[in-house]
C-alpha cells in the first residue's frame, strides 16, 4: 500500500475513535457480511439484536448467503457466531432476518420472505445458536408472507406480524405465540383489508403498560408513490380487539373507511413507507416518517403525535435537497427511513431520530430534543465513515430495559429497483450509543 494511502486509512481511524469518544459510542465487530445491497440493514428488521437476561443475540447473511447467529454477553468485545444451515436468497432486499427471544430463552428465527412460504425455526435449546428444522407456526395464511416481524409482549408472549399478499393488495395477519404451551394461534387473519385495492405498511410498538400502537400508510399500488396518509389503531389485551385513541372501538377488519386518520397526507407526496414508532413512559405514540408537505419541495422528516386528544405532526425542517420516489421494489433514496425513541429527560420527554442522510455524507446521524415541548433539534454525526445505503435498526429489549441504544450497523450499497451491487463483505458492527450523556 503507497505511504499516502497508509497516512489516509491511519488518519481516518483517528478521526473515528475521535468520533467515538466525542459522542460517547462504543463500536464492536461481529463478522462480515453480505453487502450487494441493503438486506442486512432494512430498517423493517424486528429484530436485528435482541437482549434477553445478559445475552445479546444478533443476525444477519453472510457473503454466500446464508443465515449468520451470533450472541455475547451483553457489552462483551467478542460474539460466539454460528453458520447456520439456512440460506437466504439476499439478493432481494425485502428477505430480511428477524430474531426475537421468548420468555423461555429460546431464539426465534424468520428468513428470506417477499411473497413466499413460511422460513421460520427455533433455537433448540434456551440460549442455542443451533436451530430446528424449518416449521409451519399455525399452518394458516403461510403461503405468501412478507414484512415479518417480532414483537414481545410485556405481559409474556410473543406476536407476530406480516402481510399476506402482494404490495397494493394484500392484509395484515398478526399470530401470538404461548411461552408455556409453546404453540402459535392465529389472533388476526385479516386485522387492516386492503379489500384487493391497497394494502397497509405499518409500524408497531408496545409500551410498558402492554399497550400495542399500531400505525400505517395505505399503498395503492405497486408504486411507492401511491403512498398515503398515517393511520392509527392500539389494543389493550394483547391484539384481539382494537380501538382508536379516542376509545372508540374498531369493527374489524380495520379498512380505508372506518381508520382512524392521524395526519392526512396525499399521494405523490415522497411519503415512505415501513418506518418506526415509539412511545414515552406515559404510553404515548410517536411516529417518525418522511414526506414533503404541500407546496414545499424538499422531503423532510417529520414526527406524528397525540397531544390533549389531538393528533399533530411536527417538521425537523433540516433537510435541503429534494428528491422523488416512484416506482417498485427496493428504491436507493439519498436518505434511510428514520427510527425514534423516547425517554423521560427530569420533568420532560426526550427524543431521538436515527438517519441517514447523503446531505452529510451518509453517515449514522442522530437528531435529539430533550425536550419535545420545544423545536430544538440538535444533529450529531456518531461517525465519519459513511455507511452506504444503511437503515437504523436497533435493539429494542435493551432499550426498554437499560435506555441503551445497540444499533446494528453495516455498511451496504443498494442499487435502485431491486438492483444488486458487486460489493465485498462489509464489517457488521453493534454501535452503543447511550443517550443520557449527550
Amino acid at each position: 500500500m503507497p505511504k499516502c494511502l497508509r497516512y489516509f486509512y491511519l488518519l481516518l481511524l483517528l478521526a473515528s475513535a475521535f468520533y467515538a469518544h466525542a459522542q460517547h459510542i462504543k463500536i464492536t465487530p461481529i463478522g462480515k457480511g453480505w453487502a450487494n445491497n441493503s438486506v442486512n440493514a432494512v430498517i423493517f428488521r424486528k429484530n436485528s439484536l435482541v437482549t434477553f437476561k445478559g445475552i445479546q443475540y444478533a443476525a444477519y447473511y453472510d457473503s454466500g448467503q446464508f443465515v449468520i447467529l451470533a450472541k455475547r454477553q451483553s457489552g462483551a468485545t467478542s460474539w460466539q457466531t454460528t453458520r447456520t444451515q439456512y440460506k437466504g436468497d439476499a439478493a432481494d432486499a425485502h428477505k430480511d432476518i428477524c430474531i426475537m427471544v421468548d420468555d423461555a430463552g429460546y431464539l426465534h428465527v424468520v428468513w428470506g420472505h417477499h411473497n413466499q412460504p413460511l422460513n421460520y425455526a427455533m433455537g433448540i435449546a434456551p440460549g442455542s445458536l443451533t436451530l430446528s428444522a424449518k416449521m409451519p407456526m399455525t399452518g394458516a395464511n403461510e403461503s405468501h408472507i412478507t414484512y415479518p416481524e417480532f414483537y414481545k409482549l410485556t405481559k409474556g408472549g410473543l406476536l407476530f406480524l406480516y402481510r399476506d399478499g402482494a404490495s397494493g393488495n394484500g392484509n395484515l395477519v398478526i399470530n401470538k405465540y404461548n411461552t408455556a404451551t409453546k404453540k402459535w394461534t392465529q389472533i388476526q387473519s385479516n386485522l387492516i383489508d386492503g379489500e384487493g385495492k391497497r394494502n397497509a405498511y405499518w409500524q408497531m410498538a408496545v409500551d410498558k403498560q402492554g399497550i400495542i400502537h399500531l400505525s400505517w400508510v395505505w399503498r395503492e399500488s405497486p408504486d411507492v408513490a401511491s403512498n398515503h396518509d398515517m393511520c392509527y389503531a392500539r389494543s389493550k389485551d394483547g391484539g384481539i380487539t382494537w380501538g382508536k385513541s379516542t376509545g372508540e372501538k374498531y369493527t374489524l377488519p380495520i379498512t380505508a373507511a372506518n381508520a382512524e386518520y392521524a395526519a392526512i397526507i396525499p399521494q405523490k407526496s415522497e411519503l415512505i413507507n415501513q418506518t418506526s414508532m415509539c412511545t414515552d413512559d406515559a404510553g404515548h405514540p410517536f411516529i417518525a416518517t418522511y414526506w414533503r408537505d404541500s407546496g414545499r419541495a424538499v422531503p423532510q422528516y417529520h414526527i406524528v403525535y397525540n397531544a390533549n386528544g389531538k393528533w399533530r405532526s411536527k417538521s425537523l425542517g433540516f433537510r435541503k435537497t429534494a428528491f422523488s420516489l416512484s416506482g417498485g421494489g427496493t428504491k436507493s433514496i439519498p436518505i434511510s427511513r428514520p427510527q425514534i425513541v423516547a425517554w423521560q429527560h427530569g420533568k420532560a420527554t426526550a427524543a431521538a431520530l436515527i438517519f441517514r442522510d447523503a446531505e452529510r455524507g451518509n453517515r449514522v446521524s442522530v437528531a435529539a430534543n430533550y425536550n419535545l415541548t420545544t423545536d430544538n433539534w440538535r444533529t450529531v454525526d456518531l461517525n465519519p465513515a459513511p455507511v452506504g445505503e444503511w437503515e437504523p435498526t436497533y435493539d429494542t429489549e435493551l432499550w426498554k430495559d437499560k435506555k441503551v441504544l445497540d444499533l446494528f450497523v453495516q455498511k451496504v450499497t443498494q442499487v435502485d429497483g431491486e438492483g444488486k451491487a458487486n460489493t465485498a463483505p462489509q464489517a457488521v458492527q453493534v454501535w452503543e450509543w447511550k443517550p443520557e450523556k449527550q
